[in-house]
């Protein structure tokens, strides 16, 4: 990695979020950036709420998090299948780690992520620790650099060991997300002289969901950022279901209307 990703991809209304809220992605500790994508931190104080709606990546996240409604607290995050729709209003502030796809295993080895997806529980669910102390160390500080590095100890101090097959699952789910050529699990698993079953098994261990899923969510992303700035241009959907690896277009607004709510010309306006 070379810094924190610099996109929007997954945050409905990403302009609107903005305006709204402190919104920053900051980089772990050296030892921890194989298997952390980033951190991110929101700060807001709103006079009126607003709806903010994500479609989330095929990734595990730890979040801190306090608001005038609830005490501080923390959770664990498995891989979201659905829409994420959070009302912020009031004061705010969470702090996140969005682990790599594949590479949350590390540092909770007991239990494939698959056990994890679609769920939120409590830090101490999974990784066998208290975390009162670690709740306090990162969400009290003002300093933000403060909270970076309390999120930096309470993830060294799970003490993740390096793992062959987490690696594999790694490079695995990060070749589904650069390479759009990749638009089947069989021919995926071909290249990589592996089975589909045995690419199967590795992203249930190890990302949480299906290397199916994970194409039809990172081609999704992509859809819904050509339709987020459809609004001085049109875009032909026929073309783009095409270059995505679909098979035709109403395969695309399907996938596009059951992940988003609304089918991509409707969310364009």
């Amino acid at each position: 990695m070379a810094g924190p990703r610099r996109d929007t991809r997954g945050i409905m209304d990403a302009s609107g979020l903005l305006s709204q809220v402190r919104f920053r992605r900051r980089e772990p500790a050296v030892p921890l950036r194989p298997y952390v994508e980033h951190y991110w931190l929101v700060d807001w104080a709103l006079d009126t709420p607003y709806v903010t709606r994500v479609v989330p990546h095929p990734s595990v996240n730890l979040v801190f998090q306090r608001d005038d409604d609830r005490a501080a607290g923390a959770l664990v995050s498995g891989v979201g299948r659905e829409l994420f729709t959070r009302e912020l209003a009031g004061t705010g502030r969470v702090c996140g780690v969005q682990f790599r796809p594949g590479a949350f295993r590390v540092f909770a080895p007991a239990r494939p992520v698959s056990h994890w997806t679609g769920r939120q529980v409590p830090p101490a669910e999974v990784f066998g620790r208290e975390t009162a102390r670690d709740v306090e160390a990162v969400l009290g500080p003002e300093r933000e650099d403060a909270r970076v590095a309390a999120l930096d100890a309470c993830l060294l101090a799970l003490g993740p060991e390096p793992d062959p097959r987490a690696e594999a699952a790694m490079a695995l789910a990060d070749r589904i997300r650069q390479d759009r050529t990749v638009r089947r699990v069989g021919a995926l698993a071909r290249s990589e002289g592996l089975s589909v079953r045995s690419v199967q098994r590795l992203f249930s261990a190890y990302v949480g969901v299906s290397p199916k899923w994970v194409v039809l969510r990172y081609r999704i992303h992509e859809a819904l950022e050509r339709a987020a700035g459809a609004a001085d241009r049109a875009v032909d959907w026929a073309a783009l279901a095409a270059e995505l690896g679909y098979s035709d277009q109403a395969h695309l607004v399907r996938d596009f209307t059951a992940t988003v709510g609304a089918p991509p010309t409707a969310f364009a306006r």
